[in-house]
């Protein structure tokens, strides 16, 4: 099992629970790529998650996809040789997944994708060519929606190959949300439930492109006039506004707190207790979707529709107008809604993909 960002040590926490139940069919190794390593973006996830230490840690290196992605294949090619895996399953979209994979198949290595299917049908993104050339090559893709399961078979996947399992991530928010209920970050931060709006921002397409980057925090400062934000700010964010110039334009606009990168519990709670959130990520609009909460998307595309289909999610672009308008229309409604869940969001998913591989094993 390969991990390597935040993102999927929540998909991979309740997979890996579920396999040690069957010690008789199962010995899972755990592989953290280090493409996230510090403390908030890796790290604190293991501890709030349960999830014990990984059994091999690559310590990915390099500047760049290009740079981490070869890096990881050569410090991934032997762990490969020496364990001689049943199967290699990995998650999600990002650099680990797709080294992982390359160097899987490159081995004749059966491949299982977890959050297979997912296309935003914008291949200037580079998540969507992973999505893509990942797809291509595993034997077993295990998806958590009806368009995912429609988009693989468009691409010719045999149906065979196509497990509709549900949402991961969602396993382990219903199974963590009460402790996250708990965690004391609103009143650590001098927030009121419902009284602020959270903002996240990482994407290539919205941070490394200084007019992009300047039109939202515009945006953001308008927004701040209605209601305060706390905007955790990622790294590569942080970077980016200090390269352009807009460092005191981040640090000193009213209405805007910033924070660090969050723990998944205090992340939790500060998406379930916010009037809006504000977002470019993947896994927060699911999330919100689940938490009941208005969620906005800085994007032009999405590639997961399922979200906007239940009503949760809006896809407003980087144009700041649009943001605002979108925000005031969320902020002017009276009483909350309340958004339908997809099917097999349900905290189960685990049990379900498990399943599969057992009847795998039994058949072979």
């Amino acid at each position: 099992m390969v991990a390597g960002t935040r993102p999927n040590f929540m998909k991979v926490a309740p997979i890996l629970a579920e396999l040690r139940r069957f010690p008789e069919d199962f010995a899972p190794l755990l592989v953290h790529t280090g493409q996230h390593y510090d403390y908030r973006m890796s790290d604190i996830f293991f501890e709030e998650l349960e999830m014990p230490a990984p059994d091999c840690y690559l310590g990915a290196q390099g500047e760049g996809a290009t740079a981490q992605t070869a890096d990881i294949l050569l410090k991934f090619a032997p762990v490969l040789v020496r364990e001689r895996p049943d199967l290699v399953l990995v998650v999600g979209d990002v650099t680990s997944t797709l080294a992982c994979t390359l160097a899987a198949a490159q081995r004749d290595l059966p491949v299982a994708h977890v959050e297979a299917g997912l296309r935003s049908f914008d291949r200037r993104l580079p998540e969507e060519l992973n999505r893509l050339a990942i797809d291509a090559l595993a034997d077993l893709l295990f998806t958590y929606s009806a368009d995912a399961d429609a988009n693989l078979r468009a691409e010719k996947v045999p149906e065979s190959c196509i497990f509709q399992v549900g949402n991961l991530m969602i396993d382990t928010l219903l199974r963590l949300r009460e402790r996250a209920a708990a965690s004391p970050i609103l009143e650590d931060l001098g927030l009121e439930p419902g009284r602020y709006a959270l903002v996240t921002l990482h994407r290539q397409s919205n941070v490394d492109d200084e007019r992009t980057l300047a039109g939202i925090l515009d945006a953001l400062a308008r927004i701040g006039q209605r209601l305060p934000l706390i905007f955790l700010v990622h790294p590569r964010t942080r970077k980016n506004a200090e390269r352009f110039g807009l460092g005191p334009r981040l640090e000193h606009t009213p209405g805007l707190r910033l924070g660090e990168p969050a723990g998944y519990l205090d992340m939790l709670r500060l998406q379930g207790e916010a009037r809006l959130v504000l977002t470019d990520s993947g896994g927060i609009q699911e999330e919100t979707t689940v938490l009941q909460v208005p969620c906005l998307t800085l994007r032009e595309s999405t590639e997961r529709p399922v979200t906007i289909a239940q009503g949760s999610n809006t896809l407003v672009g980087c144009d700041p107008d649009r943001i605002v308008e979108a925000a005031f229309k969320v902020l002017d409604q009276e009483g909350q809604r309340a958004y339908p869940v997809p099917e097999l969001w349900d905290g189960q998913a685990a049990g379900r993909l498990v399943a599969v591989l057992r009847q795998g094993i039994r058949r072979r």
